[in-house]
């Protein structure tokens, strides 16, 4: 951009409410409209272009975006000339109703309508009519074989691999507003990856909604595992994973590459969603707890040191209690690294609505409680085990907690504290692990594998 380019830029501000998928897709946006002039501002007040990216998979998640748009008719009041954007989830799911719900809403963008922004700006400014696209493409529209350009590289960034989920269990409404799977071409990511590393990225995420169905509808039938493998033969790509699988979709093939790929780091999200065989068969979710359990066991076998984390919604239409133990009893059996836990929410259109048995809301709230506090114990004790090694930590930026700590990620994806220079920041450095707190570990720089200093057990915790 030259200088009378940026004298003459307009501010945008994007808030993402969401999954890693809304903050792919804002990042992407943020480049799109830097080519039209539009360059990141602090807040929404400098802004010319505010957009609400948002997610509906949650009912707080959709409670949020829609409070901070009703908080944008102040903005809207004082400035009219400001444009107001809602994208992503919501905004498929709603549609032009949106226009007639929010006055001051200038255009409505579809989860598949993100290359759209830019004719929809010129659309608004010719006729002063407020825009909508909700209309699903098969097409993901990369340009230059998916490079990429981000304002701010960081160490760590995502990558689409593809969109949309063709599994329809009950409680989802992915479907609805990501359309059917669909993915990118094997080039166009390896496209993105290299363009990625150039700029600094030292670890690529792998993004879909189903990322062990990569391939459908792709000429040649590439799946996951050779993906993979191309994406690891990328010069200077230190780290790859890849989220979210489902677990009737794990291949022998995408296990194996853990122990075959050495990039690809030894973590998997694998969403169980219930202990129970009859919740699973409510939710259409395709597997037993058996073939869970036997996922978990070869996951191990081919590499022992993986961490594993995974979902747990409590309180699905018709849980009894003892659906519930079979939940916590799966914990104990499989010992979760981490684990995301949600109260069941009724999402609009999906099958899960109309089952009967609903659990009150207090249940759900006390069953939630005590989800999360056996699982907070097998972290911590996991946690603990660390305690001692020395583990190799890429290091993304200071520590939330300040003081001159460093945080960043051991392979298993365990957030590491520890005090260091801010040259460090982009590089992997083994740390010797010397204390486990509930979410984080705590630790000292080793050399040459060697202990620093004599092992002291610290009590303070730092992080998330």
């Amino acid at each position: 951009m030259t200088e009378e380019q940026r004298r003459q830029s307009k501010g945008l501000f994007v808030r993402t409410f969401g999954c890693q998928m809304n903050r792919y897709d804002s990042e992407r946006l943020a480049e799109l409209l830097r080519e039209e002039g539009y360059e990141p501002v602090a807040d929404e007040g400098q802004a010319d272009l505010v957009v609400i990216n948002t997610c509906t998979v949650r009912e707080k998640a959709e409670q949020k975006a829609f409070s901070y748009l009703g908080r944008l008719k102040t903005v809207k009041r004082r400035r009219p000339e400001v444009v107001i954007a809602i994208a992503g989830c919501v905004a498929q799911q709603n549609g032009a109703s949106l226009l007639d719900r929010v006055p001051h809403l200038d255009l409505v963008v579809g989860t598949h309508g993100l290359a759209q922004v830019p004719r929809m700006l010129i659309r608004l400014a010719e006729t002063g009519k407020r825009q909508c696209f909700v209309d699903f493409m098969y097409d993901f529209g990369d340009r230059f074989d998916g490079a990429r350009t981000p304002q701010s590289p960081g160490v760590s960034a995502y990558v689409t691999i593809m969109r949309g989920c063709d599994n329809h269990c009950t409680y989802c409404i992915v479907p609805q507003v990501r359309g059917r799977e669909c993915s990118r071409t094997v080039r166009e990511i390896v496209g993105e990856v290299e363009s990625l590393v150039a700029s600094g990225v030292k670890e690529v995420i792998l993004l879909g909604q189903n990322v062990n169905s990569f391939g459908k509808g792709l000429s040649g039938g590439p799946e996951l595992a050779t993906l993979l493998r191309e994406v690891a033969k990328v010069p200077g790509v230190m780290r790859i994973r890849f989220t979210t699988s489902h677990p009737k979709d794990l291949s022998p093939a995408v296990m194996g590459c853990f122990a075959e790929i050495e990039p690809l780091c030894p973590h998997v999200h694998l969403p169980v969603q219930s202990g129970s065989d009859r919740i699973l068969g409510r939710m259409s979710r395709g597997y037993t707890r058996e073939h869970f359990l036997r996922l978990m066991a070869e996951l191990r076998r081919v590499r022992p040191d993986v961490a594993i984390s995974s979902d747990v919604i409590v309180g699905f239409p018709g849980e009894t209690e003892a659906d519930f133990r079979d939940t916590v009893a799966l914990l104990e059996a499989v010992r979760f690294d981490a684990l995301f836990s949600f109260m069941y929410s009724d999402r609009p259109g999906t099958p899960a609505r109309r089952l009967r048995g609903k659990v009150p809301e207090e249940v759900k709230i006390e069953r939630l409680q005590s989800l999360q506090g056996v699982q907070e114990r097998i972290t911590l004790e996991r946690n603990e085990a660390q305690v001692g090694t020395i583990t190799p930590v890429l290091v993304e930026g200071p520590s939330q907690a300040g003081q001159g700590q460093l945080s960043g990620r051991s392979p298993q994806n365990r957030v590491v504290n520890f005090s260091g220079h801010p040259d460090l920041v982009g590089r992997e450095v083994p740390v010797l692990i010397s204390a486990a707190c509930p979410h984080s570990l705590q630790g000292v720089v080793a050399i040459e594998g060697h202990h620093p200093l004599p092992m002291v057990k610290e009590t303070s915790c730092y992080g998330k």
